[in-house]
C-alpha cells in the first residue's frame, strides 16, 4: 500500500494528534516504516488490511529504531517525489546552481557547508550525508520547489512554471514564530532547541557570535530591526531560509539573563513548512555551537 492509499482511511486533517505534522507524514510512517495505524485516534481500523493488524514493537530499543524507519521511510518518500522533476528548471526556483555537465545534481550551501543534493543521495563538504534528519530538510526544500509537492498534488513538471510566480522570494520583511501560521505548538520548540541553548551558551560572550555566523556564511546587521539587541545577524541556512538572530546578553548588575530571538523572513513558508523551519532553526543552534566548543578546544 502506498502513502497516498492509507490517506483513506484516516480524515487527513492534519490534527498532529498522532505525533506527526501532517498525516501524510504519518501514512509514509505507517506504509514504510512499520509504525501502528492505531497512533491515529481516528483511523478507520474495521476497513483496515490485515497486514496493519500487527503491534509495534515495544521498548525504548522499539522506540528508537522506530524512529530511524520513519526517518528513512520519509526520506524515500521525498526522493520519489524528485524523480521526474527537472533539476535545471528547479534550480531556478531553489536558488541552487545547476550545470549541463551535472544535470542530475543541484548545488547550494546548507549552514555554510556545501551541498551536491542528486535524486538518490546528499553529498555534504565532500562526503555523503547520512544523518536521515537532514536529508529530510534537503529534501523537502528541494522538493517545496515544484508548486504541486508543495501544495500536495501530484506532481508535475507543469508546477515548476507555476511555483516561480506564486513563491515570493525573501524580502527583508522580519516576523517572530508566533505571527506564521499555525504555529502556536512551535513556539516552545523553537525557545527550547534553539532560542534558549543559544542564548545559555553565549550569555558574557557576546565577542564570540560574529566570527562564528561568518564562518556559516552569515552577516551581522545593523539594521533599524536591531537597534535594541546587542548583536544581530542574518544567517542564511538555506538559499531562500535565512533566519534573523538577535542577541541580548546578559546584565549580571541588573540581574538580567541572556535572551536570543529567532525571526523569519515574511514569506519563508513558500519554501519550507512549519516543521521543516523549526528544525532548520535548530540545525542552525547545533552548528554554532559546535564551531565555539571546536573554538574552545583550540583547533
Amino acid at each position: 500500500m502506498t502513502p497516498h492509499e492509507f490517506l483513506k482511511y484516516i480524515p487527513a486533517t492534519n490534527c498532529g494528534e498522532c505525533g506527526y505534522a501532517a498525516c501524510l507524514a504519518f501514512a509514509v510512517a505507517v506504509t514504510k516504516g512499520g509504525v501502528s495505524p492505531a497512533r491515529c485516534p481516528y483511523v478507520k481500523k474495521e476497513s483496515l488490511p490485515a497486514a496493519f493488524s500487527k503491534d509495534e514493537q515495544v521498548g525504548l530499543e522499539g522506540v528508537g529504531q522506530g524512529q530511524d524507519e520513519r526517518d528513512m521511510a520519509l526520506v524515500a518518500h521525498l526522493k520519489s517525489k524528485l524523480q521526474k522533476l527537472d533539476f535545471s528548471q528547479l534550480s531556478q526556483v531553489v536558488g541552487a546552481a545547476w550545470s549541463a555537465d551535472s544535470p542530475e545534481q543541484l548545488a547550494f550551501h546548507y549552514l555554510g557547508r556545501s551541498v551536491l543534493l542528486g535524486r538518490d543521495e546528499v553529498v555534504m563538504d565532500g562526503e555523503q550525508l547520512v544523518d536521515p534528519r537532514d536529508q529530510i530538510l534537503l529534501y523537502n526544500y528541494v522538493a517545496f520547489g515544484d508548486a504541486d509537492a508543495s501544495s500536495g498534488r501530484s506532481d508535475n513538471l507543469g508546477g515548476l512554471d507555476r511555483s516561480r510566480k506564486e513563491k515570493r522570494l525573501p524580502g527583508g520583511t522580519w516576523v517572530g514564530m508566533e505571527s506564521l501560521p499555525n504555529s502556536i505548538a512551535k513556539i516552545r520548540t523553537l525557545a527550547t532547541y534553539c532560542e534558549a541553548r543559544l542564548a545559555e551558551r553565549f550569555a558574557g560572550r557576546l565577542d564570540d557570535l560574529a566570527p562564528l555566523c561568518q564562518q556559516i556564511r552569515g552577516e551581522q546587521t545593523h539594521d533599524e530591526q536591531a537597534q535594541s539587541a546587542d548583536f544581530a545577524a542574518i544567517l542564511p541556512v538555506l538559499p531562500h531560509v535565512p533566519l534573523y538572530l538577535l542577541f541580548w546578553d546578559q546584565d549580571v548588575k541588573d540581574g538580567f539573563e541572556a535572551r536570543v530571538k529567532i525571526l523569519f523572513d515574511q514569506h519563508v513558508m513558500d519554501f519550507l513548512d512549519l516543521e521543516s523551519l523549526v528544525f532548520a532553526a535548530e540545525r542552525m543552534a547545533d552548528r554554532l555551537l559546535a564551531l565555539h566548543l571546536h573554538q574552545e578546544a583550540g583547533h
